[in-house]
């Protein structure tokens, strides 16, 4: 038996090498809220506030954002997170009655 970090050698004498690989850090999506003409905005800045842990400016910015521009980064998080955030928030939407959308998408696009 060999020790942990010593090299593993075969019964004929060879030395078998472990190659390290490099991990990379995953990919980032991002978490946007899409405009439209029914959410009110004071639902959209409380999703912000308890979803994203937004500050309540940085959540009115970033839903003026939405207002003006047509979306805004909620946020930007590994695929797992992102994916899990916009169920959430869209469940939360659809129980109150709004149609706010959520989508993720990987960051560097759109």
């Amino acid at each position: 038996m060999t020790r942990p970090g010593s090299p593993n050698t075969s019964g004929e004498g060879r030395t078998q090498t472990l190659e390290r690989t490099e991990t990379k850090k995953p990919r980032l999506w991002r978490v946007l809220l899409l405009n439209d003409d029914y959410t009110p905005m004071d639902f959209v800045v409380m999703v912000l506030e308890r979803y994203f842990r937004k500050s309540e400016q940085e959540a009115q910015l970033i839903m003026l954002a939405v207002h003006r521009k047509g979306q805004g980064v909620a946020g930007v998080y590994t695929r797992d997170v992102a994916e899990t955030k916009v169920a959430q928030v869209t469940q939360h939407a659809r129980q109150e009655g709004h149609p706010l959308m959520v989508v993720a998408e990987p960051e560097g696009e759109g």
